[in-house]
């Protein structure tokens, strides 16, 4: 072990983000990836940390381990780990996880000399806004549902106890990589791959859109935040997107174009309509879970455009990847194995997947 190098601690530390951060932060730093017990681990570049965030004893015993491992001194930790749902029902688990596991880790470090907390939020804080007019970190906070909201009340909870702690909150756009690995966008290519009627219809405003940013630049901005402590404000909040926002309709015919090589027509639905039939697909009693829920129905028409000049000033960074630009590539990884893109993206294939040479024509309800 290099004892010359700096200390990072990585919570988080398996996951898209957090391994990806862990990789590129071990070039400069010592890294203990804190995560829970059991597989996936964090890369071999970090020492992997077992830890229950909602267990006093749990947090205690990691520090320990750093402590006896690496010393008091910590330049940063890079607070990654949080509960989430897309089910959009209420858990207690955003409390548990989220909130009261940040003010946890963040009472356990008092004891350590820690030159930054990092936290990773969301842009979903803000309140929506309009086609044309950015989003600062100065517009209105309005979370509308509990990822946000308890990302909110963490934000708030660091800023009453970070104590002498330098804080950084980053407010992260839709993170996707080459692969996609969104979410979001993987249900949004699987609807058009297969042909569901379910993608040809939107219950909003199909001019509207969400901020995304590629994962190779989320990574980038967190190590120049941590590189960069030292010049920071001791609370520094920053948004992390890329300047572009697609709209739904846009998104949709890129990827007619792109996997189907026609023009992909969407039409707008009433809200109701959308509503009773994914409460439909919901309640079926055969076929898997279905992706919409009535409550994002509600958020058809959110608009998220982000203005990253903040990041711009404060970090040197800037998106070097585009969304518009990797759909491409993203597509044509599907296209070249389609099993195994499904399968990196937690989606279940159609049966007719590895028995045909293209997509065939059918409808899907769910």
């Amino acid at each position: 072990m290099d004892t010359n190098r700096e200390t990072v601690i990585v919570t988080g530390s398996s996951g898209l983000i957090g391994s990806a951060v862990v990789r590129r932060l071990a070039e400069r730093f010592r890294v203990a990836g804190f995560d829970r017990a059991g597989p996936p681990h964090p890369p071999p570049e970090a020492e992997c940390v077992c830890v229950d965030l909602t267990s006093d004893e749990s947090v205690r015993a990691a520090l320990d381990r750093v402590r006896h491992g690496y010393g008091e001194e910590i330049a940063s930790v890079v607070h990654l780990a949080a509960y989430y749902d897309f089910s959009g029902e209420p858990s207690p688990k955003y409390e548990e996880v989220t909130v009261r596991g940040t003010g946890r880790l963040l009472g356990a470090l008092k004891g350590f000399r820690v030159g930054q907390f990092l936290f990773s939020s969301t842009m979903l804080v803000h309140a929506p806004g309009e086609p044309g007019r950015k989003i600062t970190e100065d517009s209105p906070i309005d979370p509308a549902w509990d990822y946000p909201v308890s990302k909110d009340r963490t934000e708030e909870l660091i800023r009453r106890e970070r104590g002498d702690i330098p804080a950084v909150v980053l407010r992260i756009a839709g993170v996707y990589d080459d692969r996609c690995h969104s979410i979001p966008l993987a249900h949004q290519v699987q609807r058009i791959y297969e042909r569901w009627a379910t993608g040809r219809v939107y219950p909003g405003d199909t001019s509207r859109g969400q901020a995304f940013v590629h994962l190779d630049d989320v990574v980038d901005a967190i190590a120049r935040a941590v590189e960069r402590r030292a010049q920071l404000p001791p609370e520094t909040t920053l948004l992390i997107g890329e300047p572009e926002t697609l709209g739904y309709d846009e998104l949709q015919r890129s990827f007619g174009r792109l996997i189907h090589g026609e023009e992909w027509e969407t039409q707008q639905v009433p809200k109701a309509v959308a509503k009773a039939g994914a409460w439909v697909q919901d309640h079926l009693p055969f076929g898997g879970e279905p992706f919409i829920k009535p409550w994002m129905i509600d958020r058809a028409d959110d608009h998220y455009e982000l203005d990253v000049t903040r990041a711009r000033t404060l970090l040197g960074w800037e998106p070097k990847h585009s969304l518009r630009e990797t759909l491409p590539g993203m597509v044509a990884a599907l296209k070249d194995d389609p099993a195994g893109w499904y399968r990196e993206n937690d989606l279940e294939p159609p049966s007719w997947l590895g028995k045909a040479d293209r997509p065939r024509e059918e409808s899907h309800a769910g």
